[in-house]
């Protein structure tokens, strides 16, 4: 840092003094800040030279009232607040979509609005220019949350493909349908054929992708698909648990399960050891997502792996785009099964 003319006090270090130290003009040291346009490879290398030696640090206050941005993100949950603490799904994207930000100095805001004053609360305070774009988690068909952002002209980018919204808005999502079919056909193989499942709430993309795969395949085997074998769940353990409840109850032969969630799989597993059901002498059961909640299930879970890391690092790389300009995208990624002890 550079020493100040009051008694020594150290003061924090200036643009004028990186540009000093780089042999550049101020001007070139405020382009390289601001994205390095119009910059030889030279002077930017000199700059951040500079920048290390110095220990110089962007105010962002007063970059952002010269760029109308506020260099920082929005993570977006439209959920209550005890799902966020619950489903560790929402802990692996924050850590990943935090840690890929970071590598471009960019903060992470996380946002929760898991009811209607929150969430106007919080549209309000994205459209006033608090953040320069969102990432949005758990989008439920009929939550006006995307579709005012959207419209306010918000860059936006929801993880899983948004109901009803089409092209309007970006999204980075797992293959929900082809992971439900990969693990109805991995319950098939087992020589199972009354199969159930308790899928994810019916207003998301997953949960209606998910039960979509699971029913071609029977179809596609030959299986009528009853609708005894069909319950729903909201990606919690006592939606697991109670689901299953009903499962046993309206198909007592019921030989394999297939779970929309791990975390909901180890609500299965519970009813399951209840009952006096064996897994998987009885009852196959398989999840989705390869949370933490499969390894720290017993027996361990087989399962659908979602790739959450790059996941995250998509839904950043295509905000960022957005925000530098570039129109709406769609990324879809392949899931991968996980074979353990439930099957």
């Amino acid at each position: 840092m550079t020493m100040s003319n009051t008694g020594g006090r150290r003061r924090p270090p200036t643009i004028h003094d990186v540009a000093r130290e780089a042999g550049v003009s101020r001007g070139t040291v405020s382009r390289v800040l601001n994205g390095g346009h119009y910059v030889s490879p030279a002077a930017q290398e000199a700059v951040n030279a500079a920048i290390r030696k110095t220990g110089y640090v962007v105010n962002r206050h007063a970059r952002s009232l010269i760029t109308g941005r506020s260099d920082s993100v929005g993570f977006l949950l439209t959920e209550p607040q005890e799902k966020f603490f619950e489903d560790p799904n929402f802990n692996i994207l924050l850590r990943g979509c935090t840690q890929a930000l970071a590598a471009h100095d960019i903060p992470l805001l996380l946002m929760l609005a898991g009811t209607e004053d929150e969430r106007r609360r919080i549209t309000r305070y994205i459209t006033s220019g608090h953040v320069d774009g969102v990432l949005l988690v758990s989008s439920h068909s009929g939550n006006p949350v995307a579709e005012e952002l959207s419209e306010a002209g918000v860059p936006l980018v929801a993880c899983g493909k948004p109901i009803g919204l089409g092209s309007k808005i970006s999204y980075v999502a797992a293959d929900d349908r082809d992971g439900a079919r990969d693990m109805t056909r991995h319950l098939l193989s087992l020589g199972r054929r009354r199969i159930g499942t308790v899928t994810g709430p019916l207003d998301t993309p997953g949960g209606v992708e998910r039960l979509a795969g699971y029913k071609e395949v029977l179809a596609e085997s030959g299986i009528k698909v009853d609708d005894d074998l069909i319950v729903s769940g909201d990606y919690s353990r006592l939606s697991g648990e109670r689901g299953a409840e009903r499962l046993l109850a309206q198909v007592p032969d019921l030989d394999a399960v297939f779970v929309a969630s791990d975390l909901m799989a180890r609500g299965v597993l519970t009813t399951l050891e209840r009952a006096g059901r064996r897994v998987p002498e009885d009852v196959a059961v398989g999840g989705f997502d390869d949370s933490p909640a499969a390894l720290a299930s017993s027996p361990e879970l087989t399962t659908m792996r979602q790739p959450f890391d790059r996941i995250s690092a998509e839904m950043v790389r295509v905000l960022l785009a957005q925000i530098g300009g570039e129109d709406t995208a769609a990324v879809i990624l392949p899931t991968e099964l996980v074979k353990r002890e439930s099957t």
